[in-house]
């Protein structure tokens, strides 16, 4: 999984997942190109290059892929990892949350790929990867994101099916809860979560963020040659099925 040679790009380049991203593609040989909101978003980062934008703003959005075409070169590699939420169940949304979520995890996202798309078709290869979410093929709550994660799914197949062709592949990665510093900070407040989240993943841990990592730099790479238009969940086993279901019903 040597990517020697090639030019990533990695959206929320700052975020837990993010930092993690560029320093895997980094060590795979990449030359990385790290996005986020603002320059202090990429303060530390390992990353060669940075571009700020933000993916709440159309034409922010729609400028930066043509921007980083121009100052870089085509990419070859286009990772889409940015997202948010906050509205945890249907009690939560309102119309505001709703257009945000939405958004930032679709629209934005789809934007910015947008802009890149042409200059990938033009060069006949590249592989885009999105982080997407065991939200979009299992409810969990945060229904706007859920919905929004979705949508990247069959966006994601849509890119894989039309580009094809053109040496494109599109892929995605469905992470479970992954142990940032945002579940870090929940568990410490209530130690009790921990307990409640962990008996729902059947290998008793959350993903971390190498794993989402090494997960997306496996369908970016080479080794996935043959792999386009696939939602692959990196998340501990939770949906392939329901573990508390066995032990508190069947066994219990």
């Amino acid at each position: 999984m040597q990517l020697s040679g090639k030019r990533a790009v990695v959206t929320g380049a700052g975020g837990g997942i993010g930092t993690t991203l560029v320093e895997v593609f980094k060590a795979a040989g990449a030359e990385v190109v790290a996005c986020d909101r603002t320059n202090g978003d990429l303060e530390g980062t390992a990353a060669d290059h940075a571009v700020t934008f933000d993916l709440l703003d159309a034409d922010s959005a729609s400028a930066a892929g043509g921007r980083i075409a121009e100052a870089f070169g085509t990419p070859d590699i286009l990772v889409n990892n940015a997202g948010w939420t906050r509205a945890e169940t249907l009690d939560h949304l309102d119309e505001a949350s709703i257009t945000r979520e939405v958004e930032l995890n679709l629209t934005g996202v789809m934007r910015f790929t947008q802009a890149l798309l042409p200059s990938m078709v033009a060069a006949q290869s590249g592989a885009i990867v999105f982080v997407s979410s065991v939200n979009g093929l299992i409810h969990f709550g945060n229904p706007a994101y859920a919905a929004a994660k979705a949508g990247i799914l069959a966006y994601s197949r849509g890119i894989a099916v039309e580009y094809g062709r053109h040496g494109l592949r599109s892929n995605a990665v469905c992470p479970g809860s992954v142990m940032t510093a945002a579940w870090e900070h929940r568990i410490a407040r209530d130690p009790s979560i921990a307990d409640k989240i962990l008996r729902l993943y059947p290998l008793g841990r959350l993903v971390s963020p190498v794993d989402v990592a090494k997960a997306c730099l496996f369908l970016a790479s080479p080794a996935a040659a043959g792999i386009t238009g696939v939602a692959l969940p990196v998340d501990a086993g939770l949906t392939a099925g329901n573990l508390p279901f066995i032990h508190d019903v069947l066994q219990g």
